[in-house]
This record gives structure tokens, C-alpha cells and sequence, in this order.
């Protein structure tokens, strides 16, 4: 199936799922279950449980699906819904921290740490030891594949500032691989 074929039928499922079919709605959980939980994983780190958060993500999907106004902006909407959701329990055990942006200089250097795939168990560790709005990041980029704008959206900030937390998140991943050598 191709991408535009793939998106074209989930629209189609949203539109079916705002029409009450309860099986497109398993359907779309179906489709987007391992991406959303790999996310929600990721942002709560290691040995804590994504159960109950992937739970009231899912309960939360159902409940706003109705409301949603563009079924093209469904894949945002669910990581910013997953999103939302986990910052919520990480705030309740006092784990979330936010990040200043305006501490950053505003432009980031030209060199970024290149990553090869044989170092792929080490940067899952580094990543748990990352401040979560770095992992966020990260893992919608490169894991999840979103574009700039889609992450923008997701975390509710500029495209640039997007972008210069991706820069940084590398290299605080960097720093932690090395760290752990």
C-alpha cells in the first residue's frame, strides 16, 4: 500500500469511526497501537509501565474522534493526544521538566553527531537517560519519521525551536552514549 493509499484509508476509517463504527475504530487502534506505545514508552523511560497511560490515550481517541475536524490530521493528533497523556503522568510523579528554549543560542552549529546503525541498543539506553522532552523529540523524528511541522504541532511549539531541540537532543545523546563507554 502506498503512503497516499494508506492515508486516504484512514481518513476513511476516521470518517467511519465519526459515524459511530465501533470496528473502524479497532481498525485504526490496530494500525497505530505499536507506534503510539513505543512513543508513550519512550517519554515515561525506562520501568515505567505505558498500560494505564496507552489506555487512557486510546479512551480519549474514542471520545474525541467525533470532534476531530480533519481526518487527515489524525497520526498528529494521536501523538499529540499520546503526548499529552504521558506529560500528564510524568507531571503527577514530578519527572517532566520543561525545557528553556530562549537559554539556547539561536543558531545551532553546522555539525551534528551522526548516529551509525550498529549503535542502535546503545542509543535506546542513552535515550532513557535523556530529559523527556529531548526523547520526544528524537523519537518523532527519527523513530516515528514526522516531519518538522508535525512535531511543531505535536509539541506545541515553532518549527525553529523544533528544530533546535532536535540539535541539541543529538547532542545530549551524544554525551550520554559517550558517557556510558
Amino acid at each position: 500500500m502506498t503512503d497516499a493509499t494508506r492515508r486516504i484509508y484512514e481518513q476513511l476509517l476516521v470518517t467511519r469511526c465519526q459515524a459511530g463504527d465501533a470496528e473502524a475504530f479497532e481498525e485504526l487502534v490496530g494500525l497505530y497501537h505499536d507506534r503510539i506505545a513505543y512513543f508513550v514508552r519512550r517519554l515515561l523511560g525506562s520501568g515505567r509501565p505505558a498500560d494505564d497511560v496507552l489506555q487512557e490515550v486510546w479512551l480519549a481517541a474514542f471520545r474525541g474522534l467525533p470532534r476531530l475536524r480533519s481526518p487527515a490530521a489524525l497520526t498528529t493528533w494521536l501523538y499529540r493526544l499520546a503526548r499529552n497523556k504521558a506529560c500528564q503522568d510524568l507531571r503527577r510523579r514530578r519527572v517532566w521538566t520543561e525545557l528553556d528554549d530562549a537559554a539556547l543560542p539561536a543558531e545551532a552549529p553546522d555539525t551534528e553527531p551522526e548516529f551509525s546503525p550498529e549503535q542502535a541498543a546503545e542509543i535506546h539506553r542513552a535515550l532513557d537517560r535523556l530529559a523527556p522532552p529531548h526523547r520526544e523529540v528524537l523519537v518523532l523524528r527519527f523513530l516515528e519519521d514526522l516531519s518538522y511541522d508535525e512535531i511543531a504541532e505535536i509539541v506545541g511549539c515553532p518549527v525553529g525551536t523544533v528544530r533546535s531541540r532536535i540539535h541539541y537532543a543529538k547532542w545530549a545523546l551524544r554525551h550520554e552514549m559517550e558517557g556510558s563507554s
